[in-house]
């Protein structure tokens, strides 16, 4: 799973990140990118990417998808979606039709049980950045967003049974465009991680008030 995440890059950093991807020469940030984020958390502002044709749009989303029906906020945040069962629950299905976008990160932490007690690590791509497959409503009149996860690859399984679907850069559009027929035959662990690499993350990032590059550890 992801809980918590990191994108360091920002501005026109993000937007040239952005417009490498495939068939993309045009990316629009109406709201500006966010400033750079060590310790993001569910329900906390994300950047959502959203291609249509030749271009995308970076928008502020709620980490946490809204679906249509909620009448409010309460209740666990739908932050993430296990692959497996995205196309038939209620909570995800309808976005998963006609409303998958992307979200970027730059690295994220995952906790490993050890006999002295939870160690954060920092996972995080040997370069570049990581698109995770997303989903997107807008319910109760908010943009939000969750990321899609699978089973964790055979690189990863030691830290954590889950991972969130990484896609590749010629994987972007079939996930964004394609049917949900074809959008499915991505959902499996994900190549990308072959590329991610880690290192122990301070104690400190459990505490979502800390945000601070001195959090990832390196």
């Amino acid at each position: 799973m992801c809980g918590r995440f990191v994108l360091f890059t920002s501005g026109d950093d993000l937007t040239h990140a952005v417009a490498e991807l495939p068939g993309v020469p045009a990316v629009a940030a109406p709201d500006g990118t966010p400033p750079p984020r060590y310790n993001i958390a569910p329900t906390q502002q994300v950047p959502l990417i959203r291609i249509a044709g030749n271009d995308a749009r970076i928008d502020a989303a709620r980490w946490g998808l809204l679906p249509t029906w909620k009448k409010d906020e309460t209740g666990a945040p739908l932050f993430n979606a296990r692959g497996e069962t995205v196309a038939e629950k209620p909570s995800f299905r309808s976005a998963f039709k006609a409303r998958r976008g992307l979200m970027v990160l730059d690295g994220y932490y995952e906790w490993r049980q050890t006999e002295n007690g939870k160690q954060p690590y920092f996972v995080r791509p040997e370069d570049g950045m990581l698109f995770a497959a997303a989903l997107w409503e807008t319910g109760l009149d908010r943009l939000s967003t969750t990321m899609v996860t699978t089973e964790a690859a055979g690189n990863m399984a030691w830290l954590h049974h889950r991972l969130p679907l990484f896609l590749r850069r010629d994987e972007v559009r079939q996930w964004v465009e394609g049917t949900p027929e074809e959008a499915l035959e991505l959902v499996h662990p994900s190549r990308v991680a072959e590329t991610l690499v880690w290192n122990e993350a301070a104690q400190e990032v459990g505490n979502t008030r800390n945000d601070y590059a001195e959090l990832m550890g390196r």
